[in-house]
């Protein structure tokens, strides 16, 4: 009840006064039935402007920190991204991978929306960075298409360290639904998850007009932080 009345009452009609989003190919999102939404991760508001936007409620997997911060600020942030109807998943330890799948596939098995980032993570630099394979072993073993979705200028009004956006208006593009129903029975294959994979993220890449990086993100921000520690920038 709570995520209808943000949605329709209170952050959906602030968020498209506030950044009037132009929406491309909403007419991709199905009215009903199961399907998931893949898309580029460039910045925490991606995580409220796409819902906003939508007519139906999707769901995201969202990664376990937002639910356990410390404090009165974590309570609070634990509790809206409860509120909204987000999965935690812990991405650390052995299981993280399959605990996501389980979680993914029980959304989609109610015929809901299943929100993912195959990046993983938030971009840090606005590129585009290789795909997970989990999306596409919960596409394969759910049998349910992929609507490729780019979030375009959201790292300029948040990139990452900054807390509050600037007020700019941003781009949401839908593409085609992917159909990948020919891998049945194949999402145990590494080759075949690994196509299912990149075939997204191309969609996404094509949709965004990104630069892409055939690297995972979470690697790169390990680099480029273990760089920075390495040869700090010196105060001017």
């Amino acid at each position: 009840m709570f995520y209808y009345v943000l949605k329709y009452a209170v952050l959906g009609p602030l968020l498209r006064l506030l950044f009037r989003p132009r929406i491309e190919g909403l007419e991709h999102i199905p009215d009903d039935g199961a399907a998931i939404v893949a898309g580029n991760h460039l910045s925490f508001s991606d995580h409220f402007l796409m819902p906003a936007i939508l007519k139906r409620r999707i769901t995201f997997l969202a990664k376990a920190e937002y639910f356990t911060g410390p404090g009165i600020k974590g309570k609070l942030t634990a509790a809206f991204f409860h509120s909204i109807g987000q999965i935690p998943v812990d991405r650390s330890g052995k299981e993280a991978g399959q605990a996501a799948i389980r979680e993914g596939l029980g959304v989609l098995d109610k015929g809901e929306l299943l929100g993912i980032y195959p990046e993983g993570t938030r971009s840090h630099d606005g590129r585009l960075y290789k795909g997970k394979v989990g999306v596409a072993v919960i596409a394969i073993r759910a049998g349910v298409p992929v609507i490729p979705c780019a979030m375009v200028g959201t790292f300029e009004i948040q990139p990452p360290g900054q807390k509050v956006p600037k007020i700019k208006r941003v781009t949401i593009r839908f593409g085609e639904p992917l159909d990948f129903s020919r891998y049945a029975g194949l999402e145990n294959q590494k080759a075949a998850i690994r196509a299912v994979t990149d075939e997204i993220m191309y969609a996404i890449l094509n949709l965004s007009g990104q630069d892409y990086v055939d690297e995972y993100a979470v690697k790169a921000k390990a680099a480029q932080a273990e760089e920075s520690r390495k040869f700090p920038r010196r105060p001017r």
